[in-house]
C-alpha cells in the first residue's frame, strides 16, 4: 500500500505538511504530499505563457509554488508592470487584507484568469469552524460576478494527481468532508472512507444525498485497519453483524454499538431517504 497526503490547504509547503504529520506519529515524506496550491499553480501554468505575471492572493508558500511552475508571482498590479497580470491564484492566508482583495478585484475585472486552490467555506480549528478560503472566494465572486476555476478537492485534477503520484490501481480516499473528500472520490471514480473526527457529523452523514455518499464509514482512522462487514437491508431494518437499526416510520433506533451500529444506522437512513 502506498500513501498520498492530499490537502486543500494551499498555505503551506509540502515539507511543512510532511513534518507536521511526522510529529503526529504518521511518517510522511514531502514527495507524498499533494497540495491544492500545487494543483492551482499547474492549472495556471497550463493556460498562460511561461514567465507570465500572476497575482498571488495567499501565503509566501503559495507564491513560491507558483514560481516553481515557471511563472512570476506578484503581490500588486504595480509589480506586474505595464502588461498586467495573466492570472490570479488564490489560497487561504490569515494575512489576507482588504488591500489584497482590492488588487485581485481589479485584476479579475481586467480579464485575468482566476484559479483558486479550494472553495471550502470553513476551516476546522481547535476553537471550532473558522472562515475558509471559500469565504474569501465568495467576496470576490460577489463583487466581480465571476466564477473561479477550482483546482482542489472535489475537482478531479487534484485526485488524479494524487493517484498518479503513488501509481495507485485501487485508490481509497480517506477524509472527513462530504463536499470535498467524498465528492472528489466519486468524481474520480474511487472508493472512499469517511471518518467522523472532523467537519462531517453523524446528522450530515445520514443526510448525504446520492452521489456524495462514502463507500465506507468509520468513527475514526482506526477503521483503516479493521474489516468493514456488509450491511444487510431487510424492509425497515438494517443489520451489520450483531448491530441492528430499525425505522418505525417516525424514528430510527439502533441496537448495538461501535462502528457496526454506525454502518447499520447510516445505511438505513439512506434507504429511508431514497424511498
Amino acid at each position: 500500500m502506498r500513501t498520498a497526503f492530499v490537502t486543500n490547504n494551499a498555505s503551506r509547503h509540502p515539507g511543512v505538511v510532511a513534518a507536521h504529520l511526522t510529529e503526529l506519529g504518521i511518517p510522511a515524506d514531502p514527495a507524498e504530499v499533494v497540495t491544492s496550491g500545487q494543483a492551482a499553480a499547474r492549472t495556471v501554468a497550463s493556460r498562460v505563457p511561461v514567465g507570465a505575471a500572476v497575482l498571488v492572493l495567499g501565503t509566501d508558500a503559495l507564491a513560491e509554488t507558483v514560481a516553481l511552475s515557471g511563472l512570476r508571482p506578484v503581490r500588486t498590479l504595480h509589480q506586474a508592470g505595464p502588461d498586467g497580470v495573466a492570472a490570479v491564484v488564490q489560497g487561504l492566508s490569515p494575512a489576507t487584507s482588504m488591500a489584497d482583495l482590492a488588487e485581485a478585484t481589479i485584476a479579475l475585472r481586467g480579464g485575468a484568469l482566476w484559479v483558486t486552490g479550494n472553495a471550502d467555506a470553513t476551516l476546522p480549528s481547535p476553537r471550532g469552524l473558522l472562515p475558509g478560503n471559500g469565504a474569501f472566494v465568495e467576496v470576490l465572486r460577489a463583487v466581480t460576478g465571476l466564477d473561479p476555476l477550482v483546482a482542489g478537492k472535489p475537482d478531479p485534477a487534484l485526485h488524479l494527481e494524487s493517484v498518479a503520484r503513488v501509481q495507485s490501481t485501487r485508490p481509497l480516499v480517506v477524509g472527513d468532508r462530504l463536499d470535498t473528500d467524498v465528492l472528489g472520490a466519486v468524481r474520480g471514480g474511487a472508493d472512499s472512507l469517511l471518518v467522523l473526527t472532523g467537519v462531517t457529523d453523524l446528522a450530515a452523514l445520514e443526510a448525504a444525498p446520492p452521489g456524495s455518499r462514502p463507500t465506507y464509514v468509520s468513527s475514526d482512522l482506526r477503521g483503516l485497519g479493521e474489516p468493514h462487514p456488509p450491511v444487510v437491508l431487510s424492509g425497515r431494518a438494517a443489520s451489520c453483524r450483531a448491530a441492528t437499526a430499525r425505522w418505525d416510520g417516525a424514528q430510527l433506533t439502533v441496537e448495538g454499538d461501535g462502528d457496526d451500529a454506525l454502518r447499520a444506522r447510516v445505511a438505513l437512513a439512506w434507504a429511508v431517504a431514497d424511498d
